[in-house]
């Protein structure tokens, strides 16, 4: 008996430093940057593939709902986003009484996911080969770390699959837009590429949590006129005026929010493409901002990207919803036939209609979530275009980031005042709308 006291009396403290040393990992593997990490990288090759906004805005949305939802098993005060967003059912559950490092299944999944949805994938698989490389410096042992991999991939392949029933790939091969050039108050294509309207059928896409479309409509555009005393007149010669007179603040405030993923530009007979951060990603990057400046832990930062992003992809569907209903010609059509000639925008009007503004939309509807999850006067330095050459700026709330985008695009001289104000009331709506939807427990 005495032996076996003796055993006991070394085993048991020998047990338990070996239970610390297994348990060592979990601390560090609940670190928030590889999720940041994996984000940043999604915006990154957005941007290097060049992905419209509205397409930008599907893959933000899939890849977030992935990292969530292989993330949420591990935190029960947490509930899936399944039920809540439109189509998705119930993921694949862990196996119960087996461990999970639910962090590590979360990056796999959010990496895999954004994998199948872009085309730059060696640049995903050198992200993940670095994510996993420092799991497995942390001490997770080996049969955790296959078995969370293997839950993340899991999660991703449902998520997937899940994202092959939204219409998208239908859109792909449907119609062109149809130029009405009968009536003068319709788009037409602007210069330099003349492009096709962009993603004519993209309303069409199965919104993410609202019921339709059209479910939070907005307000329709002023009346087409040519007459010098009419409303629409008068919100032209805004826009005309503002450019020719802009003092150097709102030059800079144009090009800080311009966020075209691909500006044209052209020099003599050469045409040359410059690649920019697009609308949707420059939002998640103020998420990213801002849930670092808060402290917010893994599942914070997880659920604030998920409802952040199906916000924004809610906005583009509303947005585009509008542009391909109401069909409004451009300012720089407008003034270039009506008022001068020689007439041009400071920023390059991008190929889609007017009403509304889809940066004005998707900015409130970033804005209006993080509103409701931060505070109304949450004061943060957004640094975004740091790495385009322009200073970063600083905001005293989330609305004061979202209306000085708004107004952003009068002065780049591409919307009138109706079609700012429509999506930024529309887009703040779609904010709060989906707020409510996606973070009620």
């Amino acid at each position: 008996m005495k032996k076996i006291a003796i055993f006991l009396l070394f085993a048991l403290p020998i047990a338990l430093l070996s239970c610390k040393q297994d348990d060592a990992y979990k601390a560090k593997a609940e670190n928030p940057e590889f999720i940041h990490a994996g984000v940043r990288r999604t915006i990154d090759i957005i941007r290097h593939d060049i992905f419209a906004p509205p397409i930008a805005s599907r893959i933000f949305a899939y890849t977030s709902v992935a990292a969530y939802e292989a993330l949420v098993p591990g935190y029960p005060n947490y509930k899936t986003m399944a039920g809540k967003l439109n189509g998705l059912n119930p993921c694949p559950q862990p196996e119960a009484g087996k461990e999970y490092c639910y962090p590590l299944a979360s990056a796999n999944a959010q990496l895999i996911t954004a994998r199948a949805l872009i085309f730059s994938e060696e640049k995903i698989d050198e992200l993940l080969a670095e994510v996993t490389k420092q799991y497995k410096e942390m001490g997770v042992p080996q049969d955790v770390f296959d078995r969370s991999m293997a839950y993340g991939e899991a999660v991703a392949k449902h998520v997937i699959a899940w994202s092959k029933t939204d219409n998208y790939a239908q859109t792909r091969s449907a119609s062109k837009f149809t130029i009405n050039t009968k009536d003068p108050g319709r788009w037409r294509p602007t210069p330099p590429a003349y492009a096709d309207g962009l993603e004519p059928h993209w309303a069409e896409i199965r919104p993410w949590v609202l019921d339709s479309a059209g479910q939070i409509d907005s307000e329709p555009p002023l009346s087409f006129s040519k007459e010098k005393d009419s409303p629409f007149y008068k919100q032209v010669m805004v826009v005309y005026e503002t450019v020719k007179n802009l003092t150097p603040e709102q030059e800079a405030t144009a090009w800080y929010w311009d966020d075209n993923p691909f500006a044209m530009e052209v020099s003599g007979h050469l045409a040359f493409g410059k690649k920019k951060i697009s609308p949707g990603g420059h939002w998640m990057n103020i998420a990213s901002i801002v849930c670092r400046k808060s402290g917010s832990d893994v599942i914070q930062s997880a659920e604030t990207y998920v409802i952040v992003a199906c916000a924004i992809a809610d906005g583009f569907i509303t947005s585009w919803n509008a542009k391909y209903k109401y069909n409004v010609i451009r300012p720089e059509s407008y003034i270039n036939e009506y008022i001068d000639a020689d007439w041009f925008p400071l920023i390059q009007t991008p190929p889609f209609p007017e009403h509304t503004s889809g940066h004005s939309t998707v900015s409130a509807a970033a804005a209006g979530v993080l509103t409701a999850r931060f505070g109304e006067n949450y004061a943060f330095t957004d640094s975004t275009e740091v790495e385009f050459g322009i200073p970063a700026r600083s905001f005293n709330s989330f609305k004061e980031a979202a209306d000085q985008a708004g107004i952003s695009r009068i002065y780049g001289g591409i919307h009138y005042e109706q079609g700012n104000k429509a999506g930024g009331k529309n887009g703040w709506a779609v904010g709060e709308y989906v707020y409510r939807k996606l973070s009620a427990k």
